[in-house]
């Protein structure tokens, strides 16, 4: 699809192509990892291996989206990290409990740096947002859509806010999830702490959304 074509999308198109963007991400970072742990025990495997296979299948998934797309995507590069940085760490302790808190404490990691970056020229929004909105408008749309970063102030304070929230609400995220795994029956753990994260993405996205669009930041 030529960009000229992608930029003038109806709005029910830009919709239609977010949704479908954000359906492949949910199978390849939330049903696969978490409908493969299932399945894996159910079959008798052992906890540890149950957990590492299915963040193991991901990676596909991710590789495949960077080749299509001609680019790494910042948050398939995080989600890549933190599959190889707890696959690692879990290889060294053997302690399925470990395992489970990988993803908390990269989170955590990943919402500090995202506060970091808050009054820097690339908060985490502003990185981010170029695949969503390359999705939405093409590439096209999205290089006029960053280029008011740098002769409009409202909307560089937007962007600065929304990496704020978002930072907390992953920070604070992060803390309930370790909390989880290290009370929780560990095979209860996998689905509390997805339908826990589940819900604060729900309501981060829910906020982004309202907010990016009655201060007219939306591509």
């Amino acid at each position: 699809m030529s960009q000229a074509v992608a930029a003038d999308r109806t709005p029910h198109q830009k919709r239609a192509a977010l949704c479908r963007h954000l359906l492949s991400r949910l199978l390849a970072e939330v049903a696969v990892p978490l409908g493969g742990y299932y399945g894996l025990r159910a079959a008798g495997v052992n906890p540890w291996l149950a957990l590492i296979a299915p963040a193991v299948l991901t990676v596909p998934f991710l590789v495949y989206g960077a080749v299509r797309h001609r680019r790494v995507d910042t948050v398939a590069l995080f989600t890549l990290a933190m599959i190889v940085v707890g696959t690692a760490v879990s290889l060294m302790t053997g302690d399925p409990r470990t395992l489970l808190v990988r993803d908390s404490w990269l989170f955590g990691a990943v919402g500090v740096w995202m506060l970091a970056t808050v009054f820097t020229q690339h908060p985490f929004i502003r990185s981010a947002s170029r695949t969503i909105v390359t999705v939405k408008v093409g590439e096209q749309g999205y290089q006029q859509w960053d280029a008011r970063w740098d002769n409009d102030f409202r909307f560089r304070l937007r962007l600065r806010m929304l990496t704020a929230v978002w930072g907390m609400g992953f920070t604070l995220d992060a803390l309930v999830r370790v909390l989880l795994a290290y009370t929780l029956p560990i095979d209860s753990v996998p689905l509390v702490s997805t339908v826990q994260w589940l819900v604060v993405l729900a309501g981060l996205i829910a906020f982004h959304t309202v907010y990016m669009t009655k201060h007219g930041v939306k591509a």
